[in-house]
């Protein structure tokens, strides 16, 4: 007899999903690059689920260069109109520009000596903040802390970077544990 282990509520029975909230979701990530990418497919998640784009994900991966900033910042418009037709990602072009323009700007914040993991984890202080919540009801859409992540990040020209947007980053890439205190998980990241 198997017994079933306690996830966060937002996880269906798909296998994808499973493998992402066990494996990857509030994981800390410093990886500059791997926190870039996230960060951008966060911004595409925006008013999507994230199932869509997790399962997109790879198709994202292959067309946007491996998230290369260096590549990405070169598309050109054209390139830019192709992949707005492309179904295998989200099709918004909004969303695919702000990708090139992120690229850019991570780039230069590179130029200007900033370390993007490095920055973005000055934001909690270089250590995952860890909650207690019990419900779904209980996570926050965003925080004055993702706002203030959201305001800086546009100084430097990042788009699709509101305050929701970089909650469920922070999130995700381990900034803040908010795996329910029910879920396996939790007590195993903290």
């Amino acid at each position: 007899m198997t017994i079933e282990q306690s996830r966060c509520a937002w996880v269906t029975n798909d296998p994808l999903y499973i493998a992402y909230h066990d494996q990857e979701w509030a994981v800390p990530q410093h990886d500059s690059l791997a926190l870039f990418e996230c960060l951008l497919l966060e911004g595409a998640q925006a008013g999507l689920s994230w199932y869509i784009i997790l399962k997109k994900r790879e198709a994202y991966r292959r067309v946007f260069a491996n998230f290369d900033p260096s590549k990405m910042a070169r598309f050109t418009p054209r390139r830019i109109d192709r992949l707005v037709q492309d179904a295998s990602i989200v099709r918004h072009r909004g969303k695919i520009s702000a990708f090139v323009s992120n690229a850019k700007a991570y780039l230069g914040m590179r130029e200007a000596g900033d370390d993007f993991s490095a920055w973005l984890w000055d934001f909690v202080d270089g250590a995952p903040l860890q909650s207690t919540r019990r419900s779904m009801y209980d996570v926050p859409a965003s925080t004055p802390l993702s706002a203030k992540m959201s305001r800086e990040l546009k100084k430097r020209g990042f788009r699709f970077v509101g305050p929701t947007t970089c909650y469920a980053f922070m999130q995700a890439t381990g900034m803040v544990n908010d795996h329910l205190a029910t879920c396996f998980r939790c007590s195993e990241l903290r």
